[in-house]
């Protein structure tokens, strides 16, 4: 009896440790090591939910006007991009940057605003591991905000223009709103880059996976989600808790746009207030009714439209 006791004792732990490492690696593999969407998938989606867009979208894509560009990143892989020069852009640029699982072709209706309306340089970059930019995980915004910042001087090099100076904005949804705010409080930020605009960004990693952990599976936060943080520290050099959109703006003082819309469950709407709180003036607010995650474009184009021109014409003058 005494020996089936101490047994017990010993395979109990060993079993629990087994089915949370296994758990662990499972959500891992399914949150940041999935594939994500084709260049083929997104064009096809755009001309579907945009078929306003569908002649300029043509257009750029027969003129050639859509070009590529990559760079090497600090830590050795390549990192690539689309860019639109525009006709009127007098050293204005975009930097357009998309969300999870996606590419940088689906930030092109936001290239409309800015290419086609605003006639502003746009550079669109492929994230960590999207499209063509090399890399083995997703990094939820984190780490790429260091990618992004390798990518804002070459930009402003890209596009100069000697009879203006330069100014940039950065305008992200979802993942690429939470990179944008995420590199809006790092130090040394150029000063030319005079605004950001975020649409249905996440306060922080572990708390949109521990959203979604009760969402989509009905499990709690504990003791899964630290499990795979640690994971992931160990396997990529980063862990969910460190990833705080929500601390990162508090250090931001330029110019920020918040965009989200009310019937957000994905992005659950109630983080942007927390987000837009912590944020030191300026700042802006923008609640789109009825909208669903990443959808207040679609919902609203002609106010969303006007929004952005207004809000970045204001810190470019």
């Amino acid at each position: 009896m005494r020996k089936k006791v101490y047994l017990s004792l010993i395979i109990l732990p060993l079993l629990v440790c087994l089915v949370m490492g296994g758990g662990a690696a499972y959500m891992l593999s399914y949150s940041i090591e999935s594939s994500t969407h084709s260049y083929a998938y997104r064009w096809k989606k755009l001309q579907e939910e945009y078929p306003s867009m569908r002649q300029w979208l043509d257009s750029i894509r027969q003129s050639h006007a859509l070009r590529d560009t990559t760079i090497k990143l600090r830590n050795g892989l390549r990192a690539h991009a689309f860019y639109l020069k525009g006709d009127s852009a007098c050293g204005r640029t975009a930097i357009c940057i998309h969300g999870y699982k996606d590419n940088a072709l689906g930030m092109l209706y936001l290239a409309h605003i800015y290419n086609k309306v605003m006639r502003m340089n746009v550079l669109l970059p492929d994230l960590h591991g999207h499209g063509k930019s090399e890399g083995k995980a997703i990094q939820m915004g984190w780490n790429d905000r260091k990618d992004i910042e390798q990518w804002i001087p070459i930009a402003e090099r890209m596009f100069r223009d000697s009879h203006h100076p330069s100014r940039i904005v950065l305008h992200g949804v979802s993942m690429g709103a939470a990179t944008t705010m995420n590199v809006s409080g790092d130090k040394g930020v150029p000063s030319y880059v005079k605004a950001y605009i975020e649409d249905c960004g996440y306060t922080s990693v572990r708390d949109e996976f521990a959203d979604q952990l009760k969402a989509q599976f009905g499990i709690p936060e504990f003791p899964l989600l630290p499990i795979t943080s640690q994971l992931c520290q160990m396997k990529y050099g980063w862990n969910f808790y460190e990833a705080s959109s929500l601390r990162q703006i508090a250090h931001c003082h330029r110019p920020m746009l918040f965009i989200h819309g009310d019937n957000d469950t994905y992005v659950p709407s109630w983080m942007v207030h927390p987000l837009y709180k912590a944020k030191p003036q300026p700042k802006e607010l923008w609640i789109t009714k009825d909208s669903e995650h990443a959808k207040s474009y679609k919902d609203y184009p002609e106010q969303y439209t006007a929004k952005v021109k207004a809000f970045v014409s204001k810190y470019f003058n």
